[in-house]
Formats: C-alpha cells, structure tokens, sequence
C-alpha cells in the first residue's frame, strides 16, 4: 500500500514537471532556432530581392518583398513576446548574418543579368578580340593613349553566366591586362554566344532572341 502511495506520488509530480520541462526546451532552444531560421530566410529573399530591384525586376521584387516581410513581422513579434530570453537576440542576429552570406550566394549561383567588360592592354590586342569573336562574344576595340603610351580598349558585354569564361581569356592572353566589370541594367541589339557554336542578337529586355544571320 506504501509502496502504491509512492508511485502514485512520483508520478504526480513527474506529470507536473514535464510540462515546465517541455515549455523550457521551447523557450531555450526550438523558439530560438525558429527566429534564426525565420530570420535566414527572410534576409535571404531580401538580398535577392535588392538584386531584382537593380534589375528592374519589378514583379518578383514585389512578391519577394511581400514574403520577406510577412516572415520578418512573424519573427520579431517573437522576440516582442520573449524579450527576458537572451537567446532569442543571438538568433536574430544570427540568422540576419547567415542570411546576407546565402542570399550572395544564390545570387552568385543563379548569375542572372548582363555585365560589361572593359578591358585595356598595351600589346597588340588582336588575338584576343579574335578569340573572343570566334566564342560568339560582341567586340568593340579602341585604339587610346594611356599615361605611358598606347593603349587598346576593348568592351564587350556578356552574360552574367559567362563571366568565368571571359576573365580566363583574359587571362590566358594577357595576365597583365587592366580590366573592370560592370552591372548593366539594359541591354539593346547586343551579340552573345548560345554556348551551340553561334551567335544569338540579343534584344532589349532580355525577353527576345533571334539568330545572328
């Protein structure tokens, strides 16, 4: 009978301890893990939306900024609820930081929008812009007068995609050569390989493509 008295005892006070214990793990640990992944993803849209902004994306800039912020307002109304928990501002914090590092990087990945390269040598630049016309890539060469003599400036506008390509061209030709990239927001009548041995004619606002007759 004492025995039973006891038991019973025990588990009374272990069914009136768990649910404190349970209300702690949420408190300490999931609610905290839950505002770093909320804020992950919605720094991570907001980077990408900034890009479609510079794009002049505005569609999915306008959607990516509705999701961002829905996400945004569910996070910081839990840290609003629980600001004795300490935690809950490294999460934050936390999330925004990872957030900015994979939003770089899914941009990097998707390569989206055009860049112009400008690209200035003092040797002969010949064999280069040949090399890049036989990729399919526009070419436009400038003969200039640099600070220590002549100079060539070559300019070429490519796909975000197709930067890796360029720049090792570059690279293989002329190591020395000056060059910077730039974004471009619009691009009209501009040439670009297909990557299938032609040229494709590439027309104002990325929509239309014909081939280069």
């Amino acid at each position: 009978m004492i025995k039973r008295i006891k038991c019973k005892a025990i588990e009374k006070g272990m069914v009136e301890i768990l649910p404190q214990l349970d209300s702690e793990v949420f408190t300490w640990v999931i609610l905290p893990l839950l505002i770093f992944f909320a804020r992950i993803c919605d720094v991570t849209i907001g980077t990408i939306r900034i890009i479609f902004v510079s794009r002049g994306q505005k569609l999915l800039a306008s959607s990516l900024g509705f999701v961002e912020v829905l996400i945004w307002l569910v996070a910081i109304g839990q840290i609003m609820q629980n600001l004795n928990n300490f935690l809950c501002y490294i999460a934050y914090a936390g999330g925004f930081a990872m957030g900015n590092f994979i939003g770089i990087t899914i941009e990097e990945k998707l390569a989206m929008g055009v860049l112009v390269v400008r690209i200035i040598i003092k040797k002969d630049a010949a064999q280069l812009v040949e090399h890049l016309k036989n990729a399919g890539f526009g070419v436009t060469n400038i003969d200039a007068q640099g600070t220590t003599g002549p100079v060539n400036v070559i300019y070429t506008v490519i796909k975000r995609s197709d930067l890796h390509q360029v720049v090792e061209m570059i690279r293989q030709f002329n190591p020395k050569a000056f060059y910077s990239i730039e974004d471009v927001r619009n691009v009209n009548q501009g040439v670009f390989p297909n990557h299938a041995g032609t040229r494709v004619r590439f027309f104002s606002n990325f929509k239309r493509y014909a081939k280069r007759k």
